[in-house]
């Protein structure tokens, strides 16, 4: 049987290095957009070569002092492997993000936020509605689970995998949303979206006016032809972000030093 070859150490070390970048970047932009709860929510990706390791914000640092060589390294059962800020992670953190890297190899970074228009849609029982472009995206592509507390226990690991499927966004009930993907630039693009969808869709309920839902045939297509577009798009979108990002304050961008 032939052996897998070992990766070479320099393109691995830079593909952790910009694991590293990107997931600092991704805090920092969701700082920038309104899609942070103080140091309560939670981005992860997980550490390239080390599929049962991920990377996380520190407990108690806010998105925006979220640098590249402040991360957390977490192996697969909430073992702290590197703390550089001695500040730990939140459990109920560790709880989520492990269930959807454990379970979906596919899912490189896993984003969890507690949004005013995520956590409203939350506790709506119809959920997101198809009246915009922005939510037909998610459009039959999101998963729905059901409020259980504040996420500390271990055994509900499991339902989260569950109610989240082959989908790449899941509600959580009365609690707010999520979203993974194959990059950190895809996870913060759907995220992006689906905050948006969330925020028309209170905005057109609160007008009291009768809604024009789009048909329903409309909205498979629109959620059909996003599928297609993505692989294409979020790279673009993803640079793009950056450059904006490197224009006003690239400390994001710090790595820790070699070893």
């Amino acid at each position: 049987m032939a052996q897998t070859p070992k990766p070479d150490p320099d393109v691995l070390d830079a593909a952790r290095a910009q694991t590293r970048i990107d997931l600092a970047a991704c805090h920092r932009l969701a700082a920038q957009f309104g899609m942070t709860d103080l140091i309560y929510t939670h981005i992860s990706a997980r550490v390239p070569g080390a599929e049962d390791q991920f990377l996380i914000n520190p407990f108690g640092l806010l998105f925006d002092e979220i640098r590249a060589d402040n991360l957390v390294t977490v192996g697969a059962d909430g073992e702290i492997l590197d703390d550089p800020t001695g500040l730990g992670i939140n459990r109920a953190g560790f709880v989520i993000h492990s269930a959807v890297h454990q379970a979906r190899p596919d899912a490189v970074c896993v984003m969890h936020t507690h949004t005013l228009a995520g956590v409203a849609v939350s506790a709506l029982r119809g959920g997101l509605l198809p009246y915009t472009q922005h939510a037909a995206r998610f459009h039959g592509r999101m998963g729905y689970h059901a409020y259980e507390g504040v996420a500390v226990d271990l055994d509900e690991r499991a339902r989260l995998v569950r109610d989240l499927g082959p989908h790449k966004a899941l509600m959580l009930r009365n609690h707010g949303l999520l979203t993974c993907g194959a990059t950190v630039g895809e996870t913060f693009e759907l995220m992006y979206f689906l905050e948006f969808a969330c925020r028309a869709q209170l905005q057109i309920q609160a007008s009291g006016q009768s809604v024009a839902v789009p048909d329903r045939d409309a909205i498979q297509r629109a959620a059909e032809t996003f599928d297609r577009a993505a692989g294409r798009s979020s790279p673009r979108l993803w640079h793009a972000l950056l450059r904006g990002l490197d224009r006003t304050d690239s400390t994001y961008r710090h790595l820790p030093p070699a070893r």
